[in-house]
């Protein structure tokens, strides 16, 4: 029986809302609005895209993945971390707020992997069958 105001549970007994991805959505949200406004006075923060992050369980931790991390762009990060980290905690209502970690999104580097495969596959499948790699 529910009773008013419980949460509704899914079939393993996980909240339908996880707080982890709530909380992921948020740091990503935070970061990516924080960084916008930082760009504006730091150059090595510009054209930084925030594509996601991955809180740990015990939201100790955070990672935030961007789409590409040039060397000069992770050292402003961390530089800003300290602030990244309170813009954070002023927008959550966490006892701790998530250690940021900063890191190139990995999926980003395994799509351009599969776009170089297809357009390798692609230039194959346009020569003659006589003049394709035979293994």
């Amino acid at each position: 029986m529910r009773h008013a105001g419980s949460r509704r549970l899914e079939p393993k007994g996980q909240p339908a809302y996880p707080r982890v991805a709530r909380v992921n959505a948020v740091v990503r949200e935070v970061v990516a609005q924080y960084i916008e406004r930082l760009s504006d006075t730091d150059d090595r923060l510009g054209f930084l895209t925030v594509t996601g992050a991955e809180v740990t369980g015990d939201l100790s931790h955070a990672t935030v993945y961007m789409s590409s991390l040039p060397l000069s762009a992770k050292e402003a990060l961390e530089e800003q971390r300290k602030q990244l980290q309170a813009a954070v905690a002023r927008e959550t209502r966490m006892k701790r707020t998530p250690q940021l970690r900063f890191e190139a999104d990995p999926a980003i580097e395994a799509g351009w992997r599969v776009e170089a495969i297809l357009r390798h596959l692609g230039r194959t499948m346009e020569q003659a069958p006589w003049e394709r790699d035979n293994p």
